[in-house]
């Protein structure tokens, strides 16, 4: 067996255990946070990383499903920048958190779809090309949607410079996708040696994070952690919910309405953490943090209780085309 194959064998095995993995990694950080209390400067670097993996796994045709099925690819990025926002804000409305961590839950509200759904999508044979569009789209637009949602929903909490915010996503978002995309178009032969790693990087990048961002705030998730739990919960599981009544009350077909669900429901908290760790201190990365565990979680039984029930079994408007 070769080196990639065995780093491809490790990458699905970890991927598989990836929400024990960072579970442990979380209780290791609350044990001994000064083991890893210098590791906040490295977290945005480890989602570069990450980014530049995504933007690797990118193609142009992936784009196309904007131009075959416009209305499905609309209603899919509306309501990733309408429902978990709007929840979000609704959460920090009803339960009293300290004002770091409110600002932590808007910033996973108002996040891009997290990577991982694009895979959860597939298990859960819903429509992938809507998945890698919604995720694709929603990536390149977050310099813009996500500073200014952060503006309009954080703002009583705590002061936000959305122009900071901006270049901050630029960075260590954009820059590292689109290097990616063009990687793949100029050097695909290389990028597709190291694509098998891809998975075990961002598992590797992720628990990083959440090493850092949970012992940079131990006290805070002592004080407040059953709380942050109770409201990730809620907000990822009323995002799927909402994500998939709103496909079908748009009329989408069954397959859309699973990735518009997943999409909605499953977000960027690696970014989430990362501008709460740049930008308003380590509490508000830790939402980001707890739901990073949590959404590959309820993610992997949705996607798991879907596989199991093919598309043609759910009932659908005979007029719901999407496109």
């Amino acid at each position: 067996m070769g080196g990639m194959q065995r780093v491809e064998q490790v990458g699905g095995v970890v991927g598989r255990w990836f929400p024990v993995i960072v579970l442990i990694a979380g209780a290791i950080a609350m044990a001994v946070p000064e083991a890893f209390a210098g590791w906040s400067p490295a977290v945005p670097w480890l989602l570069a990383v990450i980014m530049l993996g995504m933007g690797m796994t990118l193609r142009p045709v992936d784009f196309a499903y904007i131009a075959r099925r416009p209305s499905a690819f609309a209603i899919g990025l509306g309501a990733q920048y309408v429902v978990m926002p709007a929840l979000g804000w609704l959460l920090t409305v009803l339960v009293d958190l300290p004002p770091e961590i409110a600002v932590g839950v808007i910033l996973v509200a108002c996040a891009p779809g997290g990577t991982a759904s694009n895979v959860m999508v597939f298990l859960a044979r819903g429509d992938v090309a809507l998945s890698v569009a919604m995720t694709s789209v929603s990536t390149l637009v977050a310099p813009i949607m996500t500073p200014l949602l952060v503006l309009l929903l954080a703002g009583r909490f705590l002061p936000v410079s959305p122009g900071s915010m901006f270049f901050s996503i630029v960075q260590i978002v954009l820059v590292p996708v689109i290097l990616g995309f063009l990687l793949r178009r100029w050097a695909g032969g290389i990028v597709d040696r190291v694509t098998p790693a891809l998975p075990l990087v961002s598992v590797v990048g992720i628990t990083a994070v959440v090493l850092a961002v949970v012992a940079g705030a131990a006290d805070s998730l002592l004080t407040a952690g059953l709380a942050i739990v109770a409201v990730v919960v809620v907000h990822n599981v009323a995002g799927l919910a909402l994500g998939y009544l709103v496909a079908r009350a748009l009329r989408l077909d069954v397959a859309a309405r699973r990735a518009v669900s997943i999409e909605v429901g499953m977000q960027n908290s690696g970014l989430a953490a990362t501008l709460g760790t740049v930008h308003f201190g380590p509490a508000a990365a830790l939402p980001g943090a707890v739901f990073s565990v949590w959404h590959n979680v309820s993610g992997a039984a949705l996607a798991g209780y879907w596989s199991r029930r093919p598309v043609q079994q759910e009932p659908v408007d005979s007029t719901a085309r999407g496109g």
